[in-house]
């Protein structure tokens, strides 16, 4: 309980990430092996944008996975692949105006428990049905952190990375830190809660921009149930996404309900 606890008053300090499938900790194989994990998921979410009525902001999608390339004993390496629209209703009820493609690969050693990681993070940004001559897009070197603890029944899966922009076009951005954090507990034997807290920081690049460090952090609580192919889950929370739109760079609040399928 003790654990618990300190994880959910870390989750109140979380400062949000584009929220892209990403690796979780994983117990290390025996042998080497090649493509010894796979996770995938689709989903959609609803956005109740706070304090406006705002046509660019209705609904959230996404669809993406994670491959484990292999799984080297003391470590893994593995890639990931993202994809997630945001549909407004400007011009039709589900008018998919904006996009995320994300693109990762990375490596990890195994100290105990803890996996420690190198990881190259790109994320481009593209609009829909929307002229956008220029390039939206940044690539970041990072080091990560990666840990599972299981106490009383409860499993939390954290994550904490910091990285530096290698290149980027139009964004201000020179620096990113961001942090995850999974609690999950069972409550029979196919259905589980889960409470989930991410967040990223954006430092500035003084030369380009006047603005402060930007941040931004999403909190949704739920429920899983799991099928014998899939999981669903079905979950609510909050979000402040920073630079909600990619050209105007201004930050949203908004208020969200979904659903994610999830491989098992």
């Amino acid at each position: 309980m003790r654990h618990v606890a300190t994880a959910a008053c870390l989750l109140l300090l979380l400062a949000a990430r584009v929220h892209a499938q990403s690796p979780t900790p994983a117990t290390a194989s025996t042998t080497v092996e090649f493509f010894p994990r796979a996770e995938f998921r689709l989903g959609a979410n609803s956005l109740n944008v706070a304090g406006a009525d705002d046509q660019r902001f209705s609904w959230d999608a996404y669809f993406g996975g994670v491959l484990d390339v292999a799984d080297y004993v003391i470590g893994r390496a593995w890639i990931v692949t993202d994809y997630h629209p945001v549909l407004g209703s400007e011009y039709r009820p589900f008018d998919p105006n904006q996009a995320y493609y994300v693109l990762e690969t990375g490596a990890s050693y195994r100290i105990g428990d803890t996996e420690v990681a190198g990881v190259f993070h790109h994320i481009s940004r593209h609009l829909s049905d929307r002229p956008k001559p220029f390039a939206i897009a940044w690539n970041v070197l990072e080091a990560r952190v990666l840990r599972r603890v299981e106490a009383g029944g409860v499993t939390i899966d954290g994550r904490v990375g910091a990285g530096t922009l290698v290149q980027h076009s139009f964004v201000d951005y020179s620096w990113t830190a961001d942090a995850d954090l999974m609690i999950r507990r069972p409550i029979a034997s196919r259905v589980g809660a889960f409470l989930h807290g991410s967040g990223e920081l954006f430092g500035i690049d003084a030369t380009e921009s006047t603005r402060d460090t930007q941040k931004g952090g999403r909190v949704e609580a739920g429920v899983r149930l799991d099928g014998r192919g899939v999981s669903v889950e079905l979950f609510a929370g909050v979000e402040r996404r920073l630079d909600a739109d990619p050209i105007d760079r201004v930050p949203m609040r908004w208020a969200l309900a979904g659903f994610r399928l999830l491989s098992r």
